[in-house]
């Protein structure tokens, strides 16, 4: 079972809270971070990609680096490790980034893939002109499927004529090509037609834990996919997000969160649920729903697992045990700090790594 880590490429990670770790995102912090991932034996990093922050006191997201230019010098500083870049699709034409990721394949010949983000926050496209409006919410996963056709046949033939809706290619070309002829596909659909493109185009499907140390929450919605791929009948494992609060005992570490949550960036939260309601016929498994949920909406209700390093340890083997997951991704509050205690303190204690720990 692989472990990532999922990197700030924007200010403060994924806590929306005043008493959490401020800081901008950087190269060299996250070179920081994926290097001792690397040295920990860690399996991959994926970076977002985020055009628009929310505010607030803490200005949440509204700094931010370029996902496959970030990856590019990462892949250069790392020897091992699996990078994977975010590409916003009403950005970036299908073909320009089939070339990117077939680039940074040269500098990492096969540890690199492409996250695929159809939006979900209107603001993020329409201070650039490239919102659609709201009938692409019911389109998205159509011109998704598009997209990722374009770059498989570029990736795999070096040349396209696809003819779709969204996209026409006419002897499009690439070359050179990406190693063994393709670059992995991560989506990240919560919603059944999410699930579906999935399970059709990717290699990975992104899914959010969700809970506070309830690791085996997430149950059902990678059951969902893994009906989805019983239909299609391709490979595609789950990877799963959590963030991880350890501390020497639990106490100290539901202190540090509910310290987190007690001073939540209200004005930031604010924008956030606004922006999360703009598709109104988002079902209630999707991103845009749970996110602001109020229950957990000060890190997006992401599965949150607070404890002890012992404590955390077991629920990540509990999470390890659900069939159908590939993968866990991880953050932290602090980064650095995180990582030296995952690395250090946490996976010697996990079962599900003993085959990491044999070959350090």
């Amino acid at each position: 079972m692989e472990i990532g880590v999922f990197i700030p490429i924007g200010n403060n990670g994924w806590l929306i809270s005043k008493s959490a770790p401020q800081y901008m995102p950087s190269f060299e912090l996250n070179k920081t971070i994926v290097q001792k991932a690397e040295s920990y034996g860690l399996d991959f990093a994926l970076s977002m990609i985020k055009l628009k922050g929310f505010g607030g006191e803490t200005e949440f997201w509204d700094h931010n680096l370029e996902s496959f230019t970030l990856m590019a010098g990462l892949a250069a500083a790392t020897e091992k490790i699996k990078l994977f870049a975010s590409t916003a699709i009403l950005t970036l034409p299908p073909a320009i980034v089939a070339r990117m990721a077939s680039t940074i394949d040269s500098i990492a010949p096969g540890r690199f893939g492409v996250n695929i983000v159809t939006g979900w926050a209107p603001n993020e496209y329409t201070q650039m002109g490239l919102w659609p409006g709201e009938e692409y919410f019911g389109y998205r996963y159509a011109q998704a499927t598009e997209y990722v056709t374009v770059m498989k046949q570029l990736w795999a033939d070096g040349v396209s004529n696809f003819k779709g809706e969204h996209y026409t290619m006419d002897e499009c070309v690439l070359s050179p090509r990406p190693t063994g002829g393709g670059v992995p596909i991560v989506a990240a659909g919560q919603s059944k037609a999410g699930m579906k493109f999935a399970s059709e185009m990717a290699d990975f499907n992104f899914i959010m834990g969700s809970g506070i140390n309830t690791p085996t929450a997430i149950s059902e919605s990678v059951a969902s996919l893994v009906s989805a791929v019983e239909e299609t009948g391709r490979d595609v494992g789950a990877l799963t997000l959590f963030m991880i609060i350890a501390e020497e005992t639990d106490e100290a570490a539901q202190a540090k969160w509910q310290d987190y949550h007690d001073n939540a960036d209200l004005a930031a939260l604010g924008y956030m649920a606004d922006q999360s309601s703009a598709d109104a016929t988002a079902d209630e498994s999707s991103t845009a729903k749970t996110i602001s949920l109020p229950e957990g909406a000060v890190n997006f209700n992401m599965g949150t697992l607070v404890g002890s390093y012992e404590s955390v340890a077991r629920m990540l083997d509990e999470v390890a045990g659900i069939d159908g997951i590939k993968g866990i991704m991880l953050t932290f509050d602090d980064f650095v700090e995180g990582i030296e205690k995952f690395g250090t303190r946490i996976q010697p204690l996990m079962k599900s790594r003993t085959t990491i720990q044999a070959a350090a």
